[in-house]
């Protein structure tokens, strides 16, 4: 005879977040609204930076806003800038720009690459161009995003849809100027005491990592960042998104 089903478990995993998460979601919002500027105030603006000479970077989306100011800043730091954008042109523009404001005669070292992020053709070809020059990659500073509240759903040629890159937090966006919102990933990609904070990534606890928040101090995930099931499949679903193996990185490390 076959037994009854089981009734569901009290532990079961919830599919909905609670009030207390979704009361702690509207805190963190309004405090960041009401507070980046107040919490940012030790920061010197520009950001001083560290003697970058003989470090390769490259930043995606670097004609404009965020992208813009971290292209320079590294550049006149003595970095060697690889600007990856969907306009070469205007890239071109904006060295040129740069270096007749520049006070000495030394050029800036920079090389333009196109890369357009919503064409997966145009990123494997900017992969493969970059690994056939052979050379090594200090910094990548992903920043390229689109920032489209209120206009109609879009679709890129490969079908997927236009929200799914890297993009900017919605109030710093309003809160910092450019300059300002430079800030932390420039400090993310240059300061000496990162390697420290990048210790907690081997944490086995929480908080598993770190990372580094508008006020260019280390800063913890939420609880869910740590669910390792949750991982998993966000990393399954990027790998089948664009069309890899999931042993994609075990083959390529062979």
């Amino acid at each position: 005879m076959a037994s009854a089903s089981s009734p569901p478990s009290k532990k079961q995993e919830k599919q909905d977040l609670g009030w207390m998460e979704w009361l702690k979601g509207w805190y963190d919002l309004i405090f960041e609204a009401c507070f980046q500027k107040l919490m940012s105030r030790h920061l010197h603006n520009p950001l001083p930076l560290p003697s970058l000479n003989g470090k390769t970077c490259i930043v995606t989306g670097s004609t404009s806003g965020i992208g813009l100011e971290i292209a320079r800043q590294l550049a006149e730091s003595g970095a060697h800038v690889v600007m990856a954008v969907r306009n070469p042109v205007a890239a071109n523009e904006l060295i040129q720009k740069w270096q007749n404001r520049r006070t000495d005669s030394d050029p800036l070292n920079i090389d333009v690459m196109e890369l357009d992020l919503l064409s997966l053709e145009s990123v494997a070809r900017f992969s493969e161009s970059w690994n056939s020059r052979g050379k090594p990659l200090n910094v990548l500073i992903n920043n390229a995003g689109i920032f489209s509240i209120g206009e109609p759903h879009k679709f890129s040629r490969d079908g997927y849809e236009r929200h799914m890159q890297v993009a900017y937090q919605f109030i710093p966006f309003f809160l910092f100027t450019a300059l300002e919102g430079s800030r932390s990933a420039l400090f993310a990609a240059t300061d000496p005491e990162i390697l420290k904070y990048s210790e907690k990534l081997k944490s086995e606890e929480w908080p598993v990592c770190a990372y580094i928040s508008y006020n260019c101090r280390p800063m913890n995930p939420s609880k869910e960042a740590h669910n390792v099931n949750t991982s998993h499949i966000v990393w399954e679903k990027t790998l089948e998104m664009v069309g890899l193996p999931s042993n994609i990185v075990e083959t390529s490390m062979q």
